[in-house]
């Protein structure tokens, strides 16, 4: 099951479910975040829900995508009780992938090595733990809320001080604190967790500033784990032309934690447990095109894809204006 949230031909919102193949419009209800609230006291959650109200017209994505009507797949009436998270540095291929250095320093004694080669193996080695033992904490970062979140069609914009533009395909996880403080994950989505690698690069330290950055997920959520393995293409499109392509992986198989490792080191910390918000976790990559010396341009486009996740996620870049910072005093 896969659902997405969009705007019908009188700009009302609505929800569509898409099962075997066919998307409908879901009855009665009219975003995600509502589902996942009546589902929270319905057994059978999601799929029974969806049962219970029923489905109606059928409805094509694909167009309403190219009209520009898709929304986020999931959002907050309160954009502030939406929060975006992720880890770094939970892939296989991650590691080398943050910093050339990595590859020198790799055969070095463990003293020797970057903050960031420690970390990668220290998931390497605890990041998948057995049943009923606590794994490895992984690298950890803020991005923002809702405020901050491009729907899928739309450009993603940079601050006017940004040094880079640059994507990062990646599985998202979704999820809605029940009134328990329980988080309940809805599924996965296609995410563009976009960064300034630039910034990271003039000094590690400057990592928390790098991901305040605007990002992009979607524009379906599938419902339920994530695959153990994802393997899809992240590309970037210049005047209409491919410019730069490669595959990324995901999913357990690819990864030096568990998804439940990760989840746990987010939601332990009871500042993420309250009750009705949002959170969208992404899980990290090991693909950019920075690595490959790509520098992204306004109007260029991010296109990231995997077919287990339905549409693509397409978002151009932008530069946002210059501002002046000023504050006023109360005194």
């Amino acid at each position: 099951m896969h659902l997405i949230q969009y705007l019908d031909d009188n700009n009302t919102r609505a929800v569509g479910v898409t099962l075997e193949g066919v998307t409908k419009r879901l009855n009665e209800i009219t975003s995600v975040y509502a589902l996942a609230q009546k589902a929270f006291s319905t057994a059978g959650g999601i799929p029974a829900v969806v049962k219970s109200v029923g489905l109606g017209e059928t409805v094509d994505k694909a167009q309403l995508y190219a009209a520009g009507r898709l929304l986020s797949p999931i959002d907050h009436p309160d954009a502030a009780h939406l929060h975006v998270t992720g880890t770094g540095l939970t892939h296989l291929g991650s590691a080398a992938t943050r910093d050339a250095m990595h590859k020198a320093n790799g055969s070095k004694p463990v003293e020797e090595l970057t903050d960031s080669m420690k970390m990668f193996r220290m998931g390497l080695e605890n990041g998948k733990p057995k049943d009923g033992e606590r794994g490895v904490q992984p690298e950890w970062f803020y991005k923002g809320n809702g405020n901050i979140v491009a729907r899928p069609g739309q450009p993603i914009p940079s601050p006017s001080f940004t040094l880079d533009a640059g994507e990062e395909p990646e599985m998202a996880g979704i999820y809605v604190i029940d009134a328990d403080g329980n988080p309940r994950r809805i599924g996965f989505a296609v995410a563009n967790e976009f960064s300034d690698h630039v910034t990271e690069r003039i000094n590690y330290l400057y990592l928390a500033h790098s991901k305040l950055r605007w990002c992009s997920f979607g524009p379906e959520i599938r419902v339920g784990d994530l695959p153990k393995h994802v393997e899809g293409t992240s590309r970037i499109l210049r005047n209409g032309e491919v410019l730069w392509q490669k595959p990324f992986l995901s999913g357990e198989d690819n990864m030096s934690h568990t998804i439940a490792n990760l989840e746990y080191h987010h939601f332990k910390y009871d500042l993420f447990c309250q009750p009705g918000d949002v959170h969208v976790h992404m899980f990290g990559t090991a693909t950019l095109s920075f690595a490959d010396g790509i520098s992204t341009q306004p109007g260029d486009v991010f296109e990231i894809e995997e077919t287990q996740f339905g549409l693509p996620l397409r978002n151009g870049v932008a530069i946002d204006a210059d501002k002046d910072v000023k504050v006023l005093g109360l005194y």
